[in-house]
């Protein structure tokens, strides 16, 4: 059981949160929380929070661990709370590369309670959303939805365009042409022209 926890820590990215849930099918809870900790006594996973570990990453020029992924904490906080999350405003625009500003506030829009949670030294800000706010929106559709509603009409052109339709798979632009149809006239515009093969 143990040697089976850790060879899935072993194959998780650099910076991935996770929380002692994800690895209730493969041994019990007390399995799972000693082996956890172990492993941060000996380095190999860091404690971001209570609950919450990582893989650290490190950078060799400054000599250091990183900053704890708050996208992958936020999911993770998400998974064990069975929370359904959006990223929210710039923050999403941020993630897609829409944006190069980070925004001063990290929000996530929730199916679940409004709450602040302190990761590192960011705060992530989950706030309740009417369940219509979240309807039929999820993955990379959900995202760039928030995304372009931040940027707006008048933000979003030729070089944004180009961007989500290098972004997307070819099945990710469908899904997002589906899922604006019945919302808003010109994101669903935007999301025609990202699913047009340009000529």
């Amino acid at each position: 059981m143990r040697d089976q926890i850790v060879a899935r820590i072993g194959q998780l990215p650099e910076g991935q949160v996770f929380t002692a849930k994800d690895f209730l099918e493969i041994a019990s809870r007390g399995t799972i929380d000693v082996t956890l900790a172990d492993l941060t006594r000996s380095g190999a996973i860091r404690r971001v929070r209570r609950g919450l570990y990582d893989v650290p990453r490190v950078n060799p020029a400054l000599g250091g661990q990183l900053s704890p992924d708050i996208d992958s904490a936020a999911r993770a906080i998400a998974r064990r709370q069975r929370w359904k999350i959006v990223p929210d405003g710039a923050w999403a625009a941020n993630l897609l590369g829409l944006s190069t500003q980070v925004p001063a506030k990290i929000v996530y829009l929730t199916d679940g309670p409004s709450k602040a949670v302190l990761i590192g030294r960011r705060t992530i800000q989950f706030k309740h959303a009417r369940p219509k706010t979240l309807a039929g929106l999820e993955g990379k559709s959900a995202l760039v939805v928030q995304a372009l509603r931040y940027l707006k009409k008048d933000g979003v052109g030729r070089q944004e365009i180009e961007k989500l339709r290098a972004l997307l798979s070819a099945a990710e632009k469908r899904k997002l042409s589906r899922s604006t149809r019945f919302g808003v006239d010109w994101i669903h515009e935007i999301a025609r022209q990202v699913e047009e093969t340009p000529r």
